[in-house]
């Protein structure tokens, strides 16, 4: 599999394209069909960490009388040839809290934010230099609980045109590292090891990428955006036929 890393010193170029002839096309049009199809997906099609029964091992919602912080973060999709491909933050270690782990920008929701999709494109121009009005907002998935830090996120999927020069803040991110949707729905890429957390020996899904192994609420949420294009895949192919 081929994966690219994007940083602040070389991106891929603008390409001056119009939605009807770009070879993406399809794939836009499966994600518009997934984000607004409301679907109640099982939890073996999630990326879960479970215990050694195979419960889920992540707590859905706050401990009694625990108030979560709100935040958002955003799936940047941009073109790559016939494929669309998003990006993903490796957290530096200057931060507060998941050093090192692969994560999607995002952060903290401000006051003056007007929802999630605020909170993630504020996030990601500072994280990564991308202009909010270059980033066409096509829906939500389902928000998560993420313990450790105790936020609420709700994950925006987000298309640009193109990809921007990256402006790294290195304070946050230690760079950048990418997949396309079809590397993403591409069932070789998961899996599962035997992990000891917090004391308790679990299972841990986790996606295989560019060396990295993208687990926690970043695997559930993109396990959920993949989830939801194979069921629009199915629903699209069988009204063609």
């Amino acid at each position: 599999m081929f994966y690219r890393t994007a940083d602040a010193e070389g991106a891929v170029q603008a390409v001056d394209i119009t939605y009807n002839d770009a070879p993406w096309a399809e794939w836009e049009h499966l994600l518009r069909r997934a984000l607004v199809a409301t679907v109640s997906l099982p939890d073996d099609q999630l990326l879960l960490i479970r215990d050694l029964q195979g419960r889920s091992f992540r707590p859905r919602e706050p401990a009694p009388g625990i108030v979560p912080r709100i935040g958002a973060v955003l799936i940047a999709l941009y073109p790559d040839g016939a494929d669309l491909r998003l990006l993903l933050t490796v957290r530096s270690n200057h931060v507060a809290s998941h050093r090192g782990e692969v994560s999607l920008p995002g952060g903290a929701t401000d006051p003056d934010d007007d929802g999630p999709a605020a909170t993630a494109l504020r996030e990601c121009a500072e994280e990564l230099g991308i202009a909010p009005e270059t980033v066409s907002i096509l829906g939500t998935l389902t928000p998560i609980y993420i313990p450790p830090s105790n936020f609420r996120i709700t994950p925006v999927v987000g298309l640009l045109r193109a990809l921007p020069h990256l402006t790294i803040n290195h304070h946050e991110v230690e760079r950048v590292i990418t997949v396309t949707l079809r590397e993403l729905l591409d069932p070789a890429i998961v899996v599962t090891e035997h992990w000891t957390l917090h004391g308790h020996e679990v299972l841990v899904p986790y996606f295989a990428i560019a060396g990295y192994k993208v687990w926690g609420a970043t695997a559930l949420i993109l396990s959920e955006l993949a989830a939801r294009i194979r069921i629009a895949r199915i629903a699209y192919n069988a009204e063609a036929s």
